[in-house]
């Protein structure tokens, strides 16, 4: 026993940091090509005229400057910032509210869980195609299963993907549909709250809405925030299934053109990728400075 080596301290550190390493290579690699590379070339390319044919050109600040105050050059600019804080303003809430309801039905249930978790996620795994089509079928004025059911109720259904007024609403209906992340995030929430707190509350005298309000609710306020922080960041690049339900027309008057769709359009539709890059540059800042005000404004036990 005494002939056998062993690895001294400093060697099994080494190892330890190299197995490591060789396990996080992928996911870095991953980050460098495909996400650090592409933002530098997107934030240099943002200086530039480019069309993707001839070689780039230096522009300076010129595509910010004419984004921002030349209403000539980029007429729909303003409007998909309107469109896409509109839609922000619905979808989060939305999505936060079925989330928890799923989540909180989900957790009163004894059996079956399993079962309702699957059911609730699958449209957030659904391809958006998939999705736009069932939603198009539903939305449909005439045929569509959201109509017929008001007609039941005696109600004139409205042309959901028609109606310029009505397009931002219908698109924030399908985000709440598509709730099964926050579903899962809100049940894992509601799985650490300790039990005693309830049987506490029941000895009191609580009812179940006094427990909902005094106990479930502040206790999930960390969950909630972080759920709202990264609601509004995916509800500001919002494209997937605004393109395929308008393709490029961005619906009626435009209702339907979010500041991701119109970035991709202005971009290919004019060659104009510096442009375009620029826009890509402005709404990152945008989100970085509203995650930042969300850090601010909130109190700090909110934040878990």
């Amino acid at each position: 026993m005494n002939g056998v080596h062993r690895p001294s301290s400093w060697h099994r550190r080494r190892r330890d940091a190299l197995a490591g390493f060789a396990f996080t290579a992928p996911a870095m690699l991953h980050t460098l090509v495909f996400m650090l590379v592409p933002a530098g070339a997107a934030l240099y390319f943002s200086f530039t005229e480019w069309d993707m044919i001839s070689p780039a050109r230096w522009a300076g600040l010129r595509n910010y400057r004419e984004i921002l105050f030349d209403s000539d050059l980029y007429p729909d600019f303003w409007k998909s910032v309107r469109v896409t804080a509109l839609y922000a303003l619905l979808s989060v809430p939305a999505s936060l509210v079925t989330g928890f309801v799923q989540a909180y039905l989900i957790d009163l249930v004894r059996r079956g869980q399993a079962f309702y978790r699957l059911v609730f996620y699958l449209p957030v795994i659904t391809a958006e195609a998939a999705v736009a089509a069932i939603w198009k079928w539903l939305y449909d004025p005439q045929f569509g299963l959201i109509n017929a059911g008001l007609d039941v109720l005696g109600v004139a259904g409205p042309d959901w993907l028609g109606t310029p007024g009505v397009v931002i609403p219908a698109l924030a209906l399908i985000a709440a549909w598509q709730s099964g992340t926050a579903m899962l995030i809100f049940l894992a929430g509601l799985k650490g709250i300790p039990r005693t707190y309830y049987e506490a509350s029941e000895v009191d005298g609580a009812n179940r809405w006094q427990q909902l309000g005094r106990i479930t609710l502040p206790l999930l306020r960390p969950t909630t925030f972080y759920l709202v922080v990264t609601g509004v960041i995916a509800a500001l690049q919002v494209f997937g299934i605004v393109y395929v339900l308008f393709g490029g027309n961005a619906g009626p008057e435009r209702s339907g053109l979010s500041y991701v769709l119109h970035l991709y359009l202005f971009g290919y539709r004019n060659g104009a990728m510096g442009a375009a890059s620029a826009m890509s540059v402005l709404l990152f800042v945008t989100i970085l400075l509203v995650t930042a005000a969300q850090f601010r404004l909130v109190p700090r036990q909110y934040e878990g």
